[in-house]
């Protein structure tokens, strides 16, 4: 006999499963089945879950989108870096770009009306959280994500990088301001 192998009497595919060990395995696969069916019906029903479109795109194209939503739509600048404050019309599409460590442009979006924000990172994953409403999206190199938002309530915003980026990451805060 060997330490290294187990007795061959021993192998546990070879006994039949003892009645409270099947039991017990019965209520696992049911209570996972219930909670796959379960998240399926959260993020339909639920509404906890944002539904993003997602498409692949380069840092070049979605920069000269932005650009051309922040020269068309821009209202005034804000901060020491004069940051464009873009105040585009109901329905259109909004563009936010992440990088190194900030967000850009501010949004001024209006209140009960319905955007298209579009999100991307031009370097590293970066995260999205909109505060103090709690909705997180991680923003991938690469990738447009595409929200569909309605603001219900007036107020400044804070867009925080929830994603850690590297050595500027707790400086990487942006503004929305609903009106």
């Amino acid at each position: 006999m060997s330490a290294i192998l187990p007795p061959t009497e021993r192998l546990w595919y070879k006994h039949p499963i003892d009645r409270v060990e099947g039991t017990w395995i019965a209520i696992a696969l049911t209570w996972c089945l219930i909670m796959f069916f379960m998240m399926i019906g959260w993020h339909i029903w639920g509404k906890q879950n944002l539904s993003t479109e997602t498409y692949r795109t380069t840092p070049e194209q979605f920069t000269t989108k932005a650009q051309a939503v922040v020269d068309k739509w821009t209202v005034r600048t804000e901060t020491d870096q004069n940051i464009p404050v873009v105040a585009p019309p109901p329905g259109s599409d909004v563009y936010l770009v992440a990088r190194l460590w900030s967000f850009w442009p501010i949004l001024e979006l209006e209140k009960d009306k319905t955007y298209r924000l579009h999100l991307t990172s031009l370097d590293y994953n970066h995260g999205f959280s909109l505060q103090p409403v709690n909705i997180n999206i991680q923003i991938v190199p690469g990738f447009e994500h595409v929200v569909t938002v309605t603001p219900n309530q007036s107020g400044t915003y804070s867009i925080v990088c929830n994603e850690y980026c590297g050595i500027g990451h707790h400086q990487m805060v942006g503004r929305l301001y609903v009106k």
